[in-house]
């Protein structure tokens, strides 16, 4: 099996994302997620760039990694300047990372437009960077940046550019498409152009502007390329970088190649799911293999088949990514759709059985009245659960009062919430303040349950949905409520509805502690 070493950017081109923007804490959280799915490299960041980066890399020790080597990514050096006087060569020795990423330009255009130097003076660059890290005992990858359009403008240049880099002692040279508008065919061939030229061991780094960062990769390693480069669900500048999550189990499953340890692969989607809730996004439930509805079947045919045969509507199985497939309980899937759900908690329930034939009917006056599971499946579960007798309350919602205030001009207007519950023979009465009434309500019931089950702390409401279903009612209509949330490794979304948008939020804030702790509990 041929081995594909990952290099993830997520640290260092992940954010330069627009919106993104990780502290120290979250970039050491995040390098021991990437650790354990067993990457090959971890680039930290540019220690001369800023603070932030070299303050990761002195404490990068303290990760003790298993399967990963740090690195530290900068330039060439600068133009006229010699190598060991150059101040950003310097701040990336001294980052003491164990690989050096050196990125330079390889496009004749680049060169002489935005460096402004002679192709000469640029190779030059190249070599007396690169040979000063090799000198000083580092692994260096040299990022060819802008290689597929230098390549397409003045190949013979982008090609002296590799030489050089490889002359100079390059343990990995890798081909950029910095501007992420190739297409997979363009890059097959020209990777396959240069494996016949160049024998450093050869990488791909492309970018999505075109939408095909996934496919120019595979392409690449296709045609030879044994490193590749990306960030891990795919966030970076413009448009993005290629996506690790997707190209992983691409190449691995699907091409025979080996990324990462075997047992890690179902390690795929926590991982996601985490750096999504480390640098405070969603994570996009259409991604391939680690989104939410990347599983998800809704069609009364493709629930059928999937419920006789999983490889009639699935390319794999999803429990090899981490993931789960979701049998979306709606109109059009039926009652198959509520039997599956119902089996998963009770094997021995049949279509004809008296439970199931009375949950459908249940289901289809919920959503008469409002109720839309086929977004809210932690609400279904409990829902099921409950009529079968498998479900067990860890509390009991006794009282609650939110009151409103108006604050002086130029201040946010506060909620205040009070919650009393009941577990077992006791009682915890909780209050909180918040921006709203909703928030108020969600800190104190928390606030309010963590007394009895410490365990809820890491929970975070990330959605908050509101629809009013008879808009005709007016101010007296029916709301639906959807609320998702995450305890940082799953994401769960739960329903309410009622006339009261207080109540229905409420509602549906007691189902997601409930599914937190039921799940605890299994």
């Amino acid at each position: 099996m041929m081995i594909v070493k990952i290099f993830d950017s997520t640290l260092r081109d992940g954010a330069q994302a627009e919106n993104i923007s990780f502290t120290l804490q979250d970039k050491m959280l995040i390098a021991k997620k990437l650790d354990k799915l067993s990457v090959s490299y971890i680039e930290g960041g540019n220690p001369a760039s800023n603070l932030k980066d070299m303050e990761f890399f002195n404490h990068a020790h303290e990760l003790q990694l298993e399967n990963a080597k740090i690195v530290a990514f900068g330039a060439t050096r600068r133009r006229d300047t010699k190598v060991d006087e150059d101040s950003n060569v310097v701040a990336l020795l001294q980052s003491n990372a164990e690989v050096i990423c050196i990125f330079g330009k390889t496009s004749a255009v680049q060169v002489t437009e935005i460096l402004n130097t002679t192709l000469e003076e640029n190779l030059t660059m190249i070599y007396d960077t690169i040979k000063f890290f090799k000198d000083n005992k580092k692994e260096v990858i040299f990022d060819a940046e802008h290689f597929f359009d230098g390549y397409k403008g003045q190949a013979e240049y982008a090609l002296k550019c590799l030489e050089t880099a490889q002359n100079a002692g390059a343990d990995t040279i890798v081909l950029c498409d910095t501007n992420g508008g190739s297409f997979p065919s363009e890059v097959f061939e020209i990777v396959s152009t240069v494996k016949a030229k160049i024998k450093t061991e050869i990488g791909i780094h492309c970018h999505n502007d075109n939408g095909c960062g996934v496919a120019n990769s595979i392409m690449a390693v296709k045609a030879g390329a044994v490193h590749v480069q990306g960030t891990y669900i795919g966030f970076g500048e413009r448009c993005g970088n290629a996506n690790l999550s997707s190209l992983i189990p691409s190449l691995q499953l699907k091409l025979g190649y080996r990324c990462i340890k075997e047992e890690c692969m179902e390690r795929l989607t926590k991982t996601a799911r985490f750096i999504a809730e480390i640098a405070n996004i969603s994570l996009d439930k259409s991604l391939p293999y680690v989104g939410r509805s990347a599983f998800a079947h809704k069609g009364g045919m493709h629930v059928d088949g999937v419920g006789k045969n999983p490889i009639s509507f699935e390319h794999i199985p999803p429990e090899i990514v981490g993931n789960q497939r979701n049998l979306l309980i709606s109109e059009m899937a039926g009652r198959s759709a509520m039997l599956s759900v119902i089996k998963e908690i009770d094997p021995s329930i049949t279509k004809e059985s008296k439970e199931a034939k009375e949950l459908i009917e249940i289901l289809k006056e919920l959503e008469y009245k409002g109720y839309l599971f086929e977004s809210a499946s932690a609400s279904l579960e409990l829902l099921v659960r409950k009529h079968l007798k498998r479900f067990s309350p860890f509390f009991k919602l006794q009282r609650f009062k939110v009151i409103g205030e108006q604050t002086t001009s130029g201040q946010a207007n506060l909620s205040s919430a009070m919650i009393k519950i009941g577990v077992g023979g006791q009682s915890e009465i909780a209050a909180a303040e918040g921006e709203g009434p909703v928030h108020a309500l969600d800190t104190a019931l928390k606030k309010a349950v963590q007394h009895f089950y410490p365990t809820i702390e890491g929970m975070r409401l990330i959605d908050y949905k509101v629809r009013v279903m008879e808009p005709s009612d007016a101010t007296a209509a029916t709301v639906r409520v959807l609320i998702s949330t995450t305890d940082g490794e799953d994401i769960w979304t739960t329903v309410g509805v009622s006339r009261d948008i207080i109540e229905a939020s409420l509602n549906a804030l007691v189902d997601a502690i409930e599914y937190k702790l039921m799940k605890e509990q299994m």
